[in-house]
């Protein structure tokens, strides 16, 4: 009798991380690929170079020589890292879902949210995105800032029958006109925010959302969030 257990899902082992994420890199940096070796190459010749300075031994070389690849390495991984990020925001820049995508993946353990709009206009495609945290409840605005207007009040008379007016609910508009918050620096902005309640106060306002939302999610004809990372690297750690 076959077992009922699907199996375990085989995660991505280091290399083919690193391979995916040049992959992805590439495409609007493609120098990256000969900058990566350099960056390894310099930092061995700078440890061996500090080596021969500081007259080692023979055998201290090979030490100084590991030292700089791990180094080499490292800022090797830092600029891939650095680099991923600006291609993945410039990639989904002007999609829809975008912010949906950095809600639900970039905000960190002290946050959650959904790829999905809580509330979302079908005609307009504008829709309004929520993440709960440290900070209090966070609602992100996509599309026309007018025409989201009752989209965001409605949002915020049920975030405030989640929060009972005990900690802020902050509204950001992602976009690129004035007193709008471009999509990469949205992230770094919600992670910003002042932390008003502890670690059981989040998973309290978590559960209250939950309860909430369940209901009127499920009522409402909202699409599944633009998933932009079919082109989409790794997230950045």
């Amino acid at each position: 009798m076959a077992s009922r257990t699907p199996a375990a899902e085989k995660r991505p082992g280091i290399f083919s991380t690193i391979k995916s994420l040049i992959g992805f890199t590439r495409k609007p940096y493609p120098w990256v690929v000969w900058v990566l070796p350099l960056i390894l190459v310099a930092g061995i010749g700078i440890a061996i170079g500090l080596a021969a300075v500081l007259q080692q031994s023979w055998w201290a070389y090979i030490f100084w020589g590991l030292t700089g690849l791990m180094a080499g390495m490292i800022f090797a991984m830092l600029l891939l890292n650095r680099l991923a990020t600006k291609a993945m925001y410039a990639q989904i820049d002007g999609q829809m879902g975008a912010a949906g995508h950095v809600v639900s993946n970039l905000l960190g353990r002290k946050w959650r949210g959904g790829d999905e709009p809580v509330s979302f206009n079908p005609k307009s495609k504008d829709g309004v995105y929520r993440a709960v945290g440290r900070g209090g409840v966070v609602l992100v605005g996509e599309g026309s800032r007018k025409r989201l207007e009752k989209l965001i009040k409605k949002e915020r008379t049920t975030a405030r029958r989640i929060t009972h007016d005990a900690v802020p609910v902050n509204v950001f508009y992602v976009g690129r006109e004035e007193d709008s918050v471009p999509i990469d620096r949205l992230a770094k902005t919600i992670k910003r925010l002042p932390k008003v309640v502890d670690r059981r106060g989040m998973a309290q306002l978590i559960a209250r959302t939950d309860s909430i939302s369940q209901g009127a999610m499920s009522s409402l004809p909202i699409p599944k969030g633009v998933d932009p990372m079919k082109v989409r690297a790794p997230k950045p750690r």
